[in-house]
């Protein structure tokens, strides 16, 4: 069993999802402070000077030592904006990745394309010219 681990863990996929994984949570992390620190602040500034992680609407009231529950829909914009702006980001980086993918394959094709020797070349020729009548073989 710790064999099979083993073979499984080094496997390239593996490696590559845990690259993938810390690369994403970083990531994340920027968009976010994106969000939070560039994007919502100027979206507030042109809607008045509201801050949207304080809209809420009170459902109870708080009373005495019960802090009251509130319905956050304003965290939950901000939520929607995050989604939206890493969803786009990762549309854009899937897109450029697509781009270089069709590059490496039309190289590839242009790697694989056969080169004609010389001798093949000119053995095409004789061929055609016997096709055409225009020589025959005696004259070889």
């Amino acid at each position: 069993m710790i064999k099979e681990f083993k073979e499984f863990a080094i496997k390239g996929n593996v490696v590559d999802l845990a690259v993938g994984v810390v690369v994403g949570s970083a990531f994340g992390k920027i968009v976010t402070s994106l969000v939070n620190d560039i994007i919502m602040p100027l979206i507030g500034a042109l809607t008045g000077g509201i801050n949207f992680k304080d809209l809420n609407i009170v459902i109870k009231a708080a009373h005495g030592h019960v802090s009251a529950v509130t319905l956050n829909y304003g965290s939950f914009i901000q939520n929607i904006v995050d989604f939206l702006i890493v969803s786009f980001s990762i549309f854009l980086f899937i897109q450029l990745i697509g781009k270089f993918k069709l590059e490496k394959k039309s190289e590839a094709k242009e790697l694989e394309d056969p080169k004609i020797s010389e001798e093949a070349l000119l053995l095409k020729e004789i061929r055609d010219l016997l096709k055409e009548n225009k020589i025959s073989h005696r004259d070889i």
